[in-house]
């Protein structure tokens, strides 16, 4: 049987290392913001990660479904077109996730 205090030194360290390395980030957020690199990274990263996100989900999706990758093609022409004429990205994602939905649940 493990040691009462050793068992509870072992958690306290495993707790205080979470919390530091969950901290981290907001502690060296000040230092870190004028830096050059991390200024261009976060003017790509949110663009690289979201095309990343819909084109696995796509590749997935379309795979998995016998009837083709006609759903997913036309959502993601609806939300771009949409975004394209409206600039409103919560009516895009609504309107093409409706869409989605209903070509999916009828074939």
């Amino acid at each position: 049987m493990i040691d009462t205090t050793y068992a509870l030194g072992v958690l306290a360290a495993m707790a205080g290392v979470t919390f530091g390395l969950r901290a981290l980030p907001f502690l060296a957020a000040k230092f870190l913001q004028k830096h050059p690199m991390v200024q261009q990274l976060g003017r790509f990263l949110p663009l690289a990660i979201m095309t990343l996100l819909l084109v696995h989900t796509l590749v997935g999706n379309a795979r998995d479904n016998p009837s083709g990758p006609w759903a997913e093609l036309a959502a993601v022409a609806v939300a771009l077109g949409l975004h394209g004429w409206k600039r409103h990205a919560l009516l895009s994602i609504l309107v093409a996730t409706a869409l989605y939905v209903l070509l999916r649940n009828t074939a």
